[in-house]
């Protein structure tokens, strides 16, 4: 295997040679009369500098040593140490020291130097830009360096390296050099590359491996993997390093089947042509092992049932090391015997299984605990929240001063501060300073702040026109400080607060402006938020207002809402009340409405229950999101004594009555991966039901469901909920009436399945990728409800999550069921998103 990088020991004797050649060219000499063969003490009386154009004399002769009055022997040390430290700066490729005259006991030195040429340019040769600037960053090469064959060497082994680590173990560098005409003295260098073909490894062999099956053990080697045809995500090519930590993991799963002394006693990798390599691997498989007796030590503060409880592992189990390791310290659930202790004050816990004896294929353990004293927590700080205001930070905090030491506590503290999304979250950090002294421990918590405002910039289709749309949300406003002058920059931030403003139009014929305010802790005691909002819009057939051909409708809205977050059955749980007003006026206007002059409204009740445990909210990976919800109007036909059997609709829908219930669920799950990429499934339902309170008004026209789509509104005037389900056009799934017009579903159930891969988890360009199955459909009446009559669809997708613009995802659907009607909706479609329009 060492003959793939035998360039880099060639590479190293090379450098010695060169030096050595080089350095044999210093001389010391004069013609003075010296007496080489008796050494002769002076005084030095000048040193001078000659040979040199870019370098200052002074600092030379500071280097050198040799200082004017010292007395020096010569020939002796002192000249020979002088052109050492010089030839150490690497600077010079000749370096010569004379006696340039003698007066008496005195001597004057001459130090004559060549500099070596300085890097003016270097170019790459043969590779694409982006691998160029790549290496530039891992060259690490910089204008005005001087020109070695260190630095070129050097530079040519990264560059074999950098291709190399990628599968291209054949690549070749040439390093050639010009002049510079216009800078004196200098060079530019050019590397040419030739990567070749990447080497691909063509089997994968084990020899030894009469217990475990060769397969099971190829599976294990993640990154080392053998061609195959159905190989499309993992490349076969051969990388030294990760072949490296796949040799620790194929033993490390002998470990977990029992063979705790295997061992891989010879590996080989081989050439059988350019493009192609061997791998072959021999083991040393050992006995299987078994737990035999298991005995706990030191264990004061819980019993050993409780314990062995926790660990999960007993008599007569397969010996599995990384089970035992996990459950007693490093559980991903926390449900570990660790755990158990950290979450009680017990920061100075220690653990130490040791095997006290191995007889045959059994081994008995003995756990050592040292339990220590419950740490309590002294101090709690927070650094580098230069924008946030501390009591924003303080206050999502559960490790609190005086309490008990808890690792829980700060892991949820974790949570909820990147919840905030206020900070990059690969520079989160905890800092516990434990004093053992005393008892306690001081934790600090460090973040470092991140852009949360967002700006919304699209375009979308609506009433058959193109309808543009203009928002920001600054996500940790500060309303406090509006009257503080220095605090506009551009706007006060750092107060936690959130403050859209949205604008919708398509020119004279529509118009819509949004406004809301969210405050999440009112009062800044407790989580109890407060959430305003108001809305206002217009539509029109674009003739101005007193034509009697006008034809208008105009809405205005407002909300109020307050949230709790409750601490029963845990502290995940919120609960969320609102209450909203919509007023409709309508002026000779035949759309979507029953009637076309008059006014409706929409006085309303929402409650809502849920709970959010996901652990991450750009790329969730474990937890779920449940919600369950209730929005009412009062029954104003009971008791306003209006006779509707003959009503109008104008009278019907006066004041709106309805009873509107959902259920959305979702759950993520991480299949496998570790560290930044896991592979994720996200299950998803989501339930509607619109229900009435009087059959001779009849189901609401107002606030049905629309199916289908990318769940981008464009525009809509009658409170609807659009609903996305990918593979289908807008709405096509939604029911209509006798002119095929789309009238809405009273209920409706949608369910998906997707599996995420992260391409990036940078938090300022979170890219991954999905692929999804969805079905679903809505219904006009529940008595046509049937939930085996769904309709299906599947594809992949793309989700680009940046700070200033939110969630944006590119999603390609087909649908397997055509639509009656509309023999295309189906026929597979890309769905644009934002901020999880489709989710």
């Amino acid at each position: 295997m060492n003959k793939y990088f035998f360039k880099f020991f060639t590479t190293f004797i090379l450098l010695i040679l060169i030096s050595n050649s080089i350095s044999a060219q210093i001389t010391l000499g004069d013609d003075l009369g010296i007496d080489y063969s008796n050494p002769k003490e002076y005084e030095i009386g000048g040193i001078t500098i000659s040979g040199v154009q870019y370098l200052d004399n002074n600092v030379l002769i500071t280097l050198t040593g040799l200082t004017v009055g010292d007395k020096i022997k010569v020939p002796g040390d002192k000249i020979t140490r002088a052109i050492d430290n010089l030839w150490k700066q690497g600077l010079f490729e000749f370096i010569k020291i004379t006696a340039s005259k003698i007066q008496g006991s005195l001597i004057f030195l001459n130090i004559d130097l060549k500099e070596r040429p300085r890097l003016s340019a270097f170019a790459f040769d043969g590779i694409r830009k982006g691998e160029a600037n790549s290496l530039r960053d891992e060259i690490k090469l910089t204008r005005g360096d001087v020109v070695t064959e260190n630095m070129l060497i050097k530079s040519k082994s990264k560059i074999v390296k950098y291709f190399v680590d990628k599968g291209f173990l054949n690549t070749e560098v040439k390093i050639t050099q010009k002049k510079d005409s216009s800078v004196s003295n200098s060079m530019i260098v050019f590397f040419n590359i030739e990567k070749n073909s990447k080497v691909k490894i063509s089997s994968l062999n084990f020899k030894g491996n009469n217990s475990i099956i060769s397969r099971k053990l190829r599976k294990s080697m993640k990154e080392t993997k053998q061609m195959a045809l159905w190989r499309v995500w993992k490349a076969s090519k051969f990388i030294e390093d990760d072949y490296k930590k796949d040799k620790i993991a194929l033993i490390e799963k002998y470990n977990e089947l029992g063979y705790r002394d295997a061992k891989i006693v010879k590996d080989t990798v081989f050439k059988i042509g350019k493009k192609r390599i061997n791998v072959d691997l021999t083991i040393d498989e050992g006995k299987k092992y078994f737990f035999r007796n298991i005995t706990w030590i030191g264990n004061t503060k819980y019993p050993t049932e409780e314990l062995s409880a926790i660990l999960r592992v007993k008599k007569g189990d397969i010996y599995n090391q990384k089970v035992l390791d996990a459950n007693l310290s490093m559980n991903a659930d926390a449900k570990d015997v660790t755990s158990l202790y950290m979450d009680d004050g017990y920061l100075f816990f220690s653990i130490t299984p040791v095997e006290v004896l191995v007889d045959k294929d059994s081994i008995d353990l003995e756990i050592r605990i040292y339990e220590g004293k419950q740490a309590t927590i002294n101090k709690v700080t927070v650094m580098g929240n230069t924008k946030t205001n501390d009591n924003v930070v303080l206050r999502e905090i559960r490790t609190k001063p005086g309490q008990l030491f808890s690792r829980s506590d700060i892991i949820r503290t974790q949570r909820e501060l990147a919840q905030l999304r206020y900070f990059n979250q690969e520079k989160m950090a905890v800092n516990p300073k434990p004093n053992p002294v005393d008892g306690t421990v001081d934790i600090e918590y460090v973040v470092e702040e991140t852009s949360s405002d967002q700006l919304e910039l699209s375009g979308g289709w609506g009433g058959g026109r193109i309808v543009g749309t203009l928002g920001v949300s600054f996500n940790n406003f500060s309303a406090a400080n509006i009257f503080k002058k220095g605090a506009w920059q551009p706007l006060p931030s750092g107060g936690g607060q959130k403050l859209s403003l949205r604008a919708q139009s398509n020119g004279t014929y529509y118009q819509s402006y949004n406004a809301s305010f969210i405050e999440p802790w009112l009062g800044g005691k407790k989580p109890n938020g407060l959430s305003v909002s108001a809305y206002y819009s217009s539509q029109s057939n674009g003739v101005s207002s007193g034509d009697p051909a006008r034809q208008s409708i105009n809405i205005i809205g407002a909300s109020i809402g307050l949230s709790k977050r409750l601490k029963w059955p845990d502290d995940y749980f919120t609960l969320y009340n609102e209450i909203s007003y919509q007023n409709y006026t309508l002026n000779n206007y035949y759309s979507t409405f029953t009637f076309s002059d008059g006014k409706s409204n929409n006085l309303s009740y929402l409650i809502s229950l849920g709970r959010n445990s996901i652990d991450a909210p750009i790329y969730p990976t474990a937890g779920s999101e449940i919600t369950l919800s209730l929005q009412a109007t009062p029954p104003f036909s009971s008791f306003n004594n209006v006779d509707y059997t003959n009503a109008n609709n104008q009278e019907k829908y006066r004041w709106i009555e309805y009873h509107k219930w959902k259920l959305n669920l979702s759950w993520f799950t991480k299949l496998a991966g570790n560290g930044e990429r896991k592979l994720v499934l996200n299950t998803k339902a989501k339930f509607g039901f619109l229900g009435l309170y009087n059959d001779k008004i009849g189901t609401s026209p107002f606030e049905r469901f629309y199916l289908g789509g990318d769940g981008l509104s464009g525009f809509s005037m009658d409170g609807r909920e659009i609903i996305a389900m990918r593979g289908y056009e807008n709405s096509t799934l939604t029911p209509v009436n006798s002119s095929n017009s789309y009238i809405g579903g009273t209920i409706f159930d949608k369910f998906t399945v997707e599996l995420r891969y992260p391409i990036s988890t940078n938090p300022m360009a979170t890219i991954f990728l999905l692929g999804f199955g969805e079905a679903g459909n809505a219904w006009s009446k529940f008595k046509n409800f049937n939930t085996f009559d769904l309709k299906r669809s599947a594809g992949v997708g793309v989700r680009i999550y940046l700070p200033m613009f939110g969630m944006l995802g590119l999603d390609w659907g087909y649908g397997f069921d055509a639509i009656e009607g509309n023999p295309g909706a189906n026929k597979g479609h890309f769905h644009f998103s934002i901020n999880q329009s489709i989710d």
